[in-house]
C-alpha cells in the first residue's frame, strides 16, 4: 500500500434534494443535480477539498471528463486544469471500494490519454497519490496546492 495523504475535509455545504424518490446532490462544478451515490459523496467531498482546502479554481476542473483509450470511451472522475492542459486526475471510489492495484491501473491508462505530472486515489477514507518529476514517479505526502510552482 502507498503512504496514504492526509485530508481533512471541509464542512461540508451541501445542496441535496429528493426528487421522484431519488436522492440528488448539487456539483458546482458541472452546475447540474446529480444521484447521490456513495461514489458522487466520495467525488463532492473531494471536489470541496480541493476548492476550499488547497485553493483549487473549480472553473478549471472537468468533473466525468470523457476521454477516448484507444476505441474505448471512458470517464475521469476530475481533471484539474492548469496553463490550459491536464495537470492532475483524480480517481474516486465508493468508500467501500479499496485503492487496489487495479484501480491504481485504471488511472494509470487514463494517464495514457491525458499524461498529466499528478494522480490521485480516493475513496474518501484514503487517498494516495504519484506525482511525476525527471527521475520518475513517486508516491506524494500531500497534495500541492494550486498555487503551488508546479514541480514544487
Amino acid at each position: 500500500m502507498p503512504p496514504l495523504i492526509p485530508v481533512t475535509y471541509p464542512e461540508p455545504d451541501f445542496r441535496i434534494r429528493t426528487l421522484a424518490g431519488r436522492r440528488e446532490i448539487w456539483d458546482r462544478v458541472r452546475r447540474i443535480f446529480t444521484a447521490l451515490t456513495p461514489e458522487e459523496w466520495v467525488r463532492q467531498n473531494f471536489l470541496g477539498y480541493l476548492t476550499r482546502s488547497l485553493g483549487y479554481p473549480a472553473a478549471l476542473m472537468a468533473v466525468e471528463k470523457e476521454i477516448r483509450l484507444g476505441a474505448l470511451r471512458k470517464r475521469c472522475d476530475i481533471v484539474v486544469y492548469r496553463d490550459s492542459a491536464p495537470w492532475m486526475i483524480v480517481e474516486c471510489k465508493e468508500p467501500s471500494v479499496a485503492l487496489s492495484e487495479k484501480v491504481l491501473s485504471q488511472i494509470l491508462a487514463y494517464n495514457m490519454s491525458l499524461d498529466v505530472p499528478y494522480l490521485v486515489l480516493t475513496n474518501g477514507n484514503q487517498t494516495c497519490g504519484l506525482g511525476r518529476a525527471a527521475a520518475g514517479a513517486t508516491f506524494l505526502e500531500r497534495l500541492p496546492f494550486y498555487r503551488d510552482e508546479p514541480g514544487a
